[in-house]
């Protein structure tokens, strides 16, 4: 039965959010500013910011400098660009919490060993070797008598450069091995003249994944900033890297640390009670390019703003002919009971809704495993969020592009979500390229695809790892990857945090 086309097109008004006494705004600059956080006087605001250091010298130096200047205000470098990034007011006057100039307790790593470890032409070791000394240093943080609401881990820009999914070294030492032997000892080869450690091999490439992943049993949120984040001018970074200005960079940096030290810089105003978003992630296993081996993940998001993160199964979920991802129905039914019982005891709330956001399709077979595991009088609904490349262009008239919160509703069950556009608040456009639309498709359970998609409009707004205005995309869908490489990239990783605070 072929779809009736309706093609409707209005703008959303812009989601608000809430911040102390109960004030409302569009911005998260002017809310924090003008008003501070949503918690400050609840007894769960951390009154103050107990932190640690992990890095070089000369990384623990650059951070103490940068931790003086953010105690005070830091102005905007241009004039015109004060409504895009505004002046930074100083970190306690933002979030009403003290921030000291000295560390509670810092960790000097040795910048030779640790630049040479990053050097190594085996990807795997080098990212491992490189994790253990920081893992080193935040072991002995457990040891200590404070209790840190964070620790800081600062990074040499080369060795963040050198331990990413696809980095090529400039200068490397050591063998250079194929994928294949990589694999063969991740399985637990061993040889009689070679010694290394099968572990190595059974986690991520990717330094940053690794060191979150291996650091959760510590149970102490860390922040990781690269050297070149914190020079205090663009001339003291000598490095060839675009960043946004000096008071950009304080707002998005704060604002990371002081929601991950237990603080809510705000919450979603449009939430309604009793409702939850679940994203579903997927990870292909690298077991070659005919295997359907997956793992699966999922981050739910409450009204409260707050995430709960579950590991799910691994099988067959990768389809070579779709070219996407389906759980079994029992499968299907394990996640979504997982993720309800890890809600259960963290939160307790009664749900009245449950959305399911993935980027792929959703199946039959799969959404039934869902149903089995919703809670009896609890509606669910399977909806596919994904960004639509280049066979959809909006413009309007003049040079602006199309603004944000634009929607154009194609059906009852299918719309178009404009996350990026013009601002009007901001008077500009803070994107490079033609704004670009989530294609948004109810795919099973009944919903009005208006409200749908302003609930996936709100949630581009609940991004605590920098201080935007808001985000292309809902945070069900943004950190999606990031949540299924850090989880399911690391199998060796057995001690896993339900707290969404460690994954971003």
């Amino acid at each position: 039965m072929k779809k009736k086309m309706i093609n409707e097109i209005q703008v959303f008004p812009e989601p608000l959010i809430e911040f102390r006494y109960g004030q409302k705004m569009e911005d998260p600059h002017d809310g924090l500013a003008l008003f501070g956080p949503l918690d400050t006087d609840e007894p769960s605001h951390p009154k103050n910011i107990n932190y640690a250091v992990i890095g070089t010298e000369e990384g623990i130096t650059a951070f103490q400098k940068w931790s003086k200047l953010i105690m005070g205000p830091i102005l905007s470098e241009d004039g015109q660009t004060k409504m895009l990034w505004p002046p930074f007011p100083g970190f306690e006057a933002v979030f009403n919490s003290e921030w000291s100039e000295v560390p509670s307790w810092k960790y000097r790593l040795g910048r030779s060993n640790l630049i040479n470890a990053s050097r190594n032409n085996d990807p795997k070791k080098r990212a491992y070797d490189v994790v253990e000394q920081y893992l080193y240093g935040i072991s002995l943080v457990n040891k200590k008598d404070d209790d840190f609401n964070i620790l800081i881990c600062i990074v040499p820009d080369e060795v963040w450069k050198n331990c990413r999914p696809k980095s090529k070294l400039q200068e490397g030492w050591g063998d250079k091995i194929s994928s294949k032997i990589i694999k063969e000892r991740a399985g637990g080869q061993t040889s009689l003249f070679n010694q290394w450690r099968p572990e190595q091999y059974k986690h991520s490439v990717d330094f940053r994944r690794q060191l979150k992943a291996r650091s959760m049993k510590y149970g102490i949120p860390i922040q990781i900033i690269r050297e070149s984040t914190i020079g205090l001018s663009r001339e003291e970074e000598n490095i060839n890297r675009s960043m946004t200005f000096l008071s950009d960079r304080a707002w998005n940096l704060c604002t990371s640390i002081y929601y991950k030290s237990g603080g809510k810089p705000w919450k979603l105003l449009t939430a309604r009670d009793g409702v939850c978003y679940v994203g579903v992630a997927f990870k292909r296993q690298d077991l070659g390019p005919n295997s359907r081996t997956a793992c699966c993940a999922a981050q739910m998001f409450l009204d409260s703003g707050d995430g709960i993160v579950f590991l799910g199964d691994e099988g067959p979920w990768y389809s070579l002919e779709e070219k996407q991802f389906h759980l079994s129905k029992d499968s299907a039914k394990k996640l979504l009971s997982g993720i309800l019982k890890t809600y259960e005891q963290l939160e307790g709330k009664k749900l009245k809704e449950i959305f399911l956001h993935y980027k792929s399709d959703i199946d039959k077979s799969e959404f039934e495993g869902y149903l089995e595991a919703c809670p009896k009088g609890v509606k669910l609904v399977g909806i596919r969020v994904r960004l639509q490349r280049g066979e959809i262009k909006l413009f309007r008239e003049g040079s602006r592009p199309v603004l944000r919160g634009t929607f154009w509703k194609e059906s009852d069950r299918v719309g178009y979500l404009w996350g990026s556009g013009f601002k009007p608040r901001l008077q500009t456009y803070d994107g490079w390229e033609i704004p670009l639309p989530l294609r948004i498709e109810i795919q099973h359970g009944e919903a009005s695809i208006e409200q749908v998609s302003k609930d996936i409009f709100g949630l581009t707004k609940l991004n605590y790892n920098a201080c935007r205005f808001g985000d292309s995309e809902p945070v069900t869908i943004m950190f999606s990857n990031a949540v299924g490489e850090i989880l399911i990239s690391n199998p060796a990783v057995k001690d896993i945090s339900p707290k969404f605070k460690f994954y971003i």
